[in-house]
């Protein structure tokens, strides 16, 4: 840790299995001297204990990942070519070297390992990306810069597409900022159409999360419909109701339409409305329509808005029928369904706007310029000088 290599040596010609202890995190020696850019420590390690170089660590790294991460450019000039199985090794999420270096913004580090490791140039980790889709989308300028000048790979593919079809090209083209200068001029009508055919991000990262959401309410909902608040009659029996009037009740009717007709029938309104529109989600979502178009992500997101706050409705009324002195909670259940309200009104009042700024700009007119496309100028994000258009 303190980077001493007079004392690593000797410590291994006392010791030489020492070399291969794993601390509390599961890290060796090794993966210490790497993270740290102990290069000499590092090396004799190494010669002390070959195969520590494919040890992982708690978290599935082994040390040239962390040589990577940190920058160790020294370190990884001199481990990758005496172990190249662990170069080649990926790291949690199908991250290679290259990938960790480009994700952590290590240029110096990426250097070395693009001599080294030039067949992986296009790798892809779990989600499609290459390094060059990294780059762009975690906007590391210098790395993009170096990335498109290599020179010394002539074959680096800017075509390759991820997981959400999209080509490090046309990321670059929409994220550069002569497409957004363009655009807010209305003389790109065609490329923003072409940025509109990938998929939102929020909507692929959530797509799943929101498929569970929908499929949990649809669960609550038809439990709370065939076991409503109160239970059931158990037998068939004789009772008198709320208006002194004698009926014959029926087992498996709900006991809560008897004592509470009002709130019973709002109930089932609400958690009838909630099942319906977790089901309409969930056909949304399976349907392949097109969510790239904004008017589809509004509808989505007014569904699912109206899911929730009916089933927030049904769970307070449930909640009312059960208590026997409601009184107490009826100013609580008020504040709580104004608030509710307001912030669903901002919510949608701010989408709705969003949705409608986005149609204009599909258009050609831009109504709110950004501060980036003012006055004929363009942002230069490369360099972080401005140029005139």
């Amino acid at each position: 840790m303190k980077g001493h290599l007079p004392f690593v040596k000797e410590i291994l010609k006392l010791n030489p299995g020492l070399a291969e202890e794993l601390n509390f995190q599961q890290s060796s020696p090794l993966h210490i001297a790497a993270a740290r850019g102990h290069v000499e420590i590092a090396k004799i390690l190494l010669e002390a204990a070959p195969d520590m170089c494919l040890s992982l660590d708690c978290q599935g790294r082994n040390p040239l990942h962390l040589a990577a991460i940190k920058g160790r450019a020294g370190v990884l000039k001199e481990l990758v070519p005496r172990a190249p199985l662990a170069a080649r090794e990926k790291a949690d999420g199908g991250l290679t070297l290259l990938h960790l270096c480009v994700k952590h913004g290590r240029l110096e580090a990426l250097r070395v390992l693009v001599q080294e490791l030039d067949k992986l140039i296009n790798e892809k980790n779990d989600d499609g990306d290459t390094i060059l889709h990294m780059a762009i989308e975690g906007e590391k300028n210098e790395i993009m810069d170096y990335l498109f000048n290599l020179k010394i790979i002539p074959n680096i593919n800017v075509y390759a597409k991820n997981s959400k079809g999209q080509t490090a090209k046309a990321m670059y083209k929409q994220t550069h900022p002569s497409t957004i200068t363009k655009a807010c001029h209305g003389l790109t009508k065609s490329r923003t159409r072409h940025s509109d055919s990938q998929p939102p991000k929020w909507l692929t990262q959530k797509r799943d999360s929101i498929m569970v959401v929908a499929v949990l309410i649809a669960t609550m909902a038809f439990q709370a419909g065939v076991t409503p608040p109160g239970g059931v009659w158990q037998e068939d029996k004789i009772i008198e109701d709320m208006r002194g009037v004698n009926r014959t009740v029926l087992a498996g009717e709900a006991v809560m339409e008897y004592h509470h007709p009002h709130f019973f029938n709002n109930f089932m309104r609400c958690n009838a409305v909630a099942f319906v529109l977790s089901l309409t989600t969930i056909l949304f979502l399976i349907s392949g329509l097109p969510f790239r178009r904004p008017l589809f992500m509004w509808i989505l997101m007014v569904i699912m808005w109206l899911t929730i706050t009916s089933i927030a409705v049904a769970y307070a009324i449930a909640i009312a029928s059960v208590i026997p002195d409601v009184t107490s909670l009826i100013d609580v259940f008020s504040l709580s369904i104004l608030v509710w309200f307001g912030v669903l009104g901002i919510l949608f009042f701010c989408n709705t706007i969003r949705m409608i700024d986005k149609w204009l700009k599909n258009i050609g007119l831009c109504v709110w310029r950004p501060r980036r496309c003012k006055n004929g100028v363009e942002v230069n994000r490369e360099n972080g000088e401005e140029e005139t258009v």
